[in-house]
């Protein structure tokens, strides 16, 4: 562990971590979390930590500090992420939806995502993430 940062727990907290490091059924990421706060809080050092765990030592600073910052309800959620999709604007959305009433080109039976986005003007540099975008209206 760092200089400086210690962790106590509280008996609830040490009840939780040891029934999420317990539970064969719980998400193998969250009892490795759990595992490095235990094994922090019973004194032990980084070195020590990432060689029982397996994990790099920036990791066990993130989930220590992220522990320390918000408890055992932040080791069971991951950081949300930007979508590397930019969400479709509204007018977009009308000219799909608009397309969707008129018979799909070249005598097919149905609009596919990429046929959708090219009569919408939105194909190009995205490639085929336009298709997808259209797919989940």
């Amino acid at each position: 562990m760092r200089p400086g940062v210690t962790i106590a727990l509280s008996a609830v907290d040490r009840r939780r971590l040891e029934a999420i490091v317990g539970n064969r059924n719980a998400s193998q990421k969250h009892a490795w979390r759990a595992e490095i706060v235990l094994l922090s809080a019973g004194g032990l050092g980084t070195v020590e930590i990432m060689r029982r765990t397996g994990k790099s030592k920036t990791c066990v600073w993130r989930w220590q500090e992220r522990f320390a910052e918000e408890g055992v309800d932040g080791l069971l959620r991951d950081k949300t992420r930007p979508s590397r999709v930019a969400p479709l604007g509204q007018e977009v959305i009308d000219r799909v939806v608009a397309l969707t009433a008129t018979e799909p080109p070249h005598e097919a039976t149905h609009w596919t995502g990429a046929a959708m986005a090219e009569a919408a003007g939105i194909s190009g540099p995205l490639g085929g993430a336009s298709g997808r975008a259209i797919n989940r209206l």
